[in-house]
């Protein structure tokens, strides 16, 4: 699937992060989840609190009228054409407008998610993915890409923690068995990040990552 961000923001990241294994946890993120999440909608009709992402903008409400739920899905729908065409400043907005308008809207928190992550803006990022798995905990993306930033934060432990939920999220899911992997083999833990590179070859025979990092921890 391709990347919804342009090339240039993985270029950045190159430049931030040192670690050999890094930009193939980006590359997990940015382009194993897609814009168009169709299930990553509320369990629940809402939520007794406001995501800690929204807490800004709609700390003073209590409910969120139908219209303006359908307004924030559209904008929703049009912040993931832009982030698909690489107008990610302009899908930002878009999200921005979607959030404020409704604060429990998943696939809006989620790719506004990913567009602070490509930008190098992981709190942000970690604060909008963990509003976005708030809302559903059952769901492997949101964690997975919660994991990603924690790494690029340098919180190793963190990020195997969201990897271990998110493989039992969606244990059919080579790229959480990837990145568990790779964030394992970075804590130095060789024996679970064979385990996951084991996994996710079996799942994914030709995934190149799994496999070389499989070689390196000597699984």
């Amino acid at each position: 699937m391709a990347s919804p961000f342009p090339e240039r923001g993985l270029a950045r990241l190159r430049q931030i992060w040192q670690q050999p294994f890094a930009l193939a946890l980006v590359g997990i993120a940015l382009c194993g989840c897609s814009f168009d999440l169709g299930s990553l909608m509320p369990e629940k009709e809402k939520p007794q609190e406001a995501p800690k992402a929204a807490a800004a903008t709609a700390a003073t409400e209590s409910a969120v009228s139908p219209g303006n739920v359908t307004e924030a899905q559209a904008h929703t729908a049009k912040a993931q054409a832009l982030a698909k065409s690489g107008e990610t400043a302009a899908a930002l907005d878009e999200f921005n407008r979607a959030v404020g308008l409704d604060p429990y809207n998943a696939q809006a928190l989620y790719g506004r998610a990913l567009i602070y992550q490509g930008n190098n803006q992981h709190d942000f990022a970690v604060a909008d993915f963990t509003a976005a798995s708030g809302l559903n905990p059952q769901k492997a993306e949101p964690l997975l890409g919660r994991a990603i930033s924690h790494l690029a934060l340098g919180k190793i432990k963190e990020a195997t923690a969201d990897l271990d939920e998110a493989s039992e999220a969606d244990p059919h899911n080579a790229q959480v068995w990837t990145a568990r992997g790779q964030a394992y083999e970075r804590l130095g833990d060789k024996a679970k990040a064979a385990a996951s590179y084991t996994k996710a070859v079996a799942l994914r025979p030709r995934d190149d990552t799994a496999r070389s990092g499989l070689a390196r921890v000597g699984g």
